[in-house]
């Protein structure tokens, strides 16, 4: 099964993916996660895409696009989930040029459907340990009470303010994919508010249907 998971920033994705890859074995294949492995193992993409990291700026379209389909076929083209790619058209219709050059179409884009003031909260209340990365909620996943809570962080971009910034950015560059994958017939709209688990059990539903 190939599937996309599309959403805003503080949909769930991540999250949705993580219990994917355990329950029903699918991969969550993440760009930000193959951009640093490819940057840790010094592939030949990974050198490219970190020449641009070092510089502090944003690794091109093309650099990703490579990473994204070699993470695909050394998955065997099977048995994953997009997360975080495709996030332009054009990178949506690279993903396609892919997919029809290799017979290995995608099964479904599953888009999270999250208002805007619920993800506000989300990310808002989200906490960082500084040292660990272990992240937090102050409302469904504070930090333990044997925590210095002087490591605690509010990140800068899980700020209100730049919060809806993200969202902004995300409704002009990212959104119209929804366009594109309901044109094809592959778009599936998911309630994404809610329990995390009750966010699953709709996904899930969805997949035992294309099954």
């Amino acid at each position: 099964m190939r599937i996309i998971l599309f959403g805003p920033p503080g949909a769930g994705k991540g999250t949705q993916a993580r219990r994917l890859e355990r329950n029903r074995g699918l991969e969550q294949i993440a760009t930000g996660d193959i951009i640093r492995t490819a940057m840790k193992n010094e592939t030949p993409v990974g050198l490219e895409a970190k020449s641009y990291v070092e510089k502090g700026e944003l690794v091109p379209d093309e650099v990703v696009r490579k990473l994204a389909e070699n993470a695909i076929a050394e998955r065997g083209l099977d048995d994953f989930i997009l997360d975080g790619y495709p996030r332009t058209t054009q990178q949506a219709e690279w993903l396609t040029e892919f997919e029809e050059k290799n017979e290995a179409p995608i099964h479904a884009c599953i888009s999270l459907q999250v208002p805007d003031d619920v993800i506000v909260d989300r990310l808002s209340k989200r906490r960082v340990h500084r040292q660990t990365g272990t992240t937090y909620h102050l409302d469904h996943n504070p930090p333990p009470e044997d925590v210095d809570a002087d490591m605690i962080i509010q990140r800068d971009d899980d700020r209100p303010a730049t919060v809806r910034n993200r969202l902004n950015v995300y409704r002009e560059e990212t959104q119209p994919l929804e366009d594109y994958y309901e044109g094809r017939g592959l778009l599936v709209r998911v309630d994404g508010t809610g329990d995390i688990k009750d966010v699953y059990q709709r996904i899930n539903g969805v997949l035992d249907d294309l099954a």
